[in-house]
């Protein structure tokens, strides 16, 4: 195909509540075009952030500043644009919710594993040398990371911990799954700044994200260790 992601990588346009522009609903149907029709992700309009009276930005959703997830909720009747979908589809569909985020669905083609990013990059270079196969790594500027594993890895997660003798442990550890939603990079994340791949997605890497146990058991004992740290 010819449109990457790449190209896009760091603008802060998408998802930042920039309306009616062309080129903002340009470069939000490229990175959408991407996620659905290279990995094969479904992809959910979001709902934006808009300049606040007094300053600062807040959700345009109708609790406002009082929205527990600004920015990082699905539009009202959001309807998915679905894996496959080619580009000028993808352009029409993202022509209706101007400025919306980019969310990617949770619990479809991936769970996610959610550490701490100083945790989770502490522990990917470690994952690498095990040789143990990754899949997606996000990291977002509130100081969270996200590691894309096997669906079902939320619902399995106290099992896991349990098997691995994790359980009583205070972790600073989630799984997220079915009906939760992350920001795709290069979203702007609350007005913080952008969402970030530490490790990219691949065609083999985004159709086939590992089992949660193989990375479970490093995860763990690295947010433990920045835990004791801190």
């Amino acid at each position: 195909m010819g449109f990457t992601i790449g190209g896009i990588r760091g603008r802060r346009d998408i998802g930042s509540g920039r309306r009616g522009t062309r080129t903002s609903a340009g470069h939000a149907a490229t990175a959408v075009a991407e996620y659905t029709g290279l990995w094969g992700w479904d992809v959910l309009p979001g709902a934006p952030l808009v300049r606040a009276p007094g300053g600062g930005r807040v959700c345009s959703c109708a609790a406002g500043g009082a929205c527990p997830a600004p920015g990082e909720h699905p539009l009202p009747d959001a309807r998915p644009v679905p894996a496959g979908t080619p580009l000028d589809e993808v352009a029409d569909a993202w022509a209706d919710p101007p400025g919306a985020a980019v969310l990617l669905p949770v619990g479809r083609a991936f769970d996610a594993l959610e550490v701490s990013a100083a945790a989770g990059r502490r522990a990917l270079p470690r994952l690498e040398r095990m040789g143990l196969p990754l899949g997606p790594v996000s990291v977002a500027p509130d100081g969270r990371a996200h590691f894309f594993v096997a669906p079902g890895a939320a619902a399995e997660l106290p099992r896991l911990l349990y098997r691995m003798g994790w359980d009583g442990a205070r972790l600073d550890l989630r799984g997220l799954g079915p009906g939760d939603h992350l920001l795709a990079p290069p979203c702007d994340l609350r007005g913080l700044g952008p969402v970030r791949w530490l490790r990219p997605p691949t065609l083999d890497t985004a159709g086939g994200p590992p089992p949660a146990r193989l990375l479970l058991g490093t995860l763990a004992y690295a947010q433990s260790c920045w835990l004791r740290s801190g």
